[in-house]
């Protein structure tokens, strides 16, 4: 389901405001990663798995919204899969890593609409993809909250930031250190969001 699904949604975007993406070519282009989107609703997730397209996104969520057999169905159907944010155990690595190592892209929003989720997330983030040895890729949203704003014709814009090596290069090959991974995580989203909220001022720049 989820191809029509997200090409739907991605009609929508495009009819009820105007739908941009920035940076696409700074994806891998092959392998799995991990991609980090800011988050402050369920537009965002709706975006970010619309640009990704064709490739779809598999995204790690909170377990409560997976409670009802409804919900449960639905989002197991568009490749979202339940972690305990609460009480995180190994499955909560050990499927995103599988899904990674199978050439798959897991979405995580480290942004959280509790400030709380912020770090642990973004460490979790770098965790994963580098004990799976694959690259994480920042990113940022700016756009509608809800659908009333969308309907009102806001603009949805989603920017993708320069992969981040989760492995050192060289001989050595060895993993790096998970708090400097969070720290250039967080700069980079910070960074893009940054640009994102400036524009126009910045629109050339984000071009370039």
């Amino acid at each position: 389901m989820y191809q029509p699904i997200a090409r739907f949604a991605r009609l929508l975007l495009r009819g009820f405001g105007k739908f941009e993406i920035v940076g696409a070519d700074k994806l891998p282009k092959e392998g799995g990663y991990v991609i980090t989107c800011t988050h402050r609703g369920w537009m965002d997730v709706v975006a970010l798995g619309c640009s990704l397209l064709p490739t779809e996104v598999h995204f790690m969520a909170k377990k409560e919204l997976f409670q009802k057999k409804i919900a449960d169905k639905f989002l197991r159907d568009i490749n979202a899969f339940p972690v305990d944010r609460e009480n995180p155990g190994p499955s909560t690595l050990k499927v995103p890593i599988q899904l990674l190592k199978q050439g798959k892209t897991i979405g995580i929003f480290p942004s959280g609409t509790r400030s709380s989720e912020d770090v642990p997330l973004k460490r979790g983030a770098v965790t994963i993809a580098s004990m799976a040895k694959m690259p994480i890729v920042p990113a940022a949203y700016i756009g509608p909250k809800g659908l009333k704003d969308l309907l009102k014709g806001t603009k949805t814009m989603i920017v993708i930031g320069e992969p981040i090596l989760t492995v050192s290069e060289g001989p050595s090959q060895g993993k790096k250190d998970l708090n400097e991974l969070a720290d250039r995580l967080a700069g980079a989203m910070n960074k893009l969001e940054a640009e994102l909220e400036q524009l126009p001022q910045n629109r050339k720049k984000l071009n370039a």
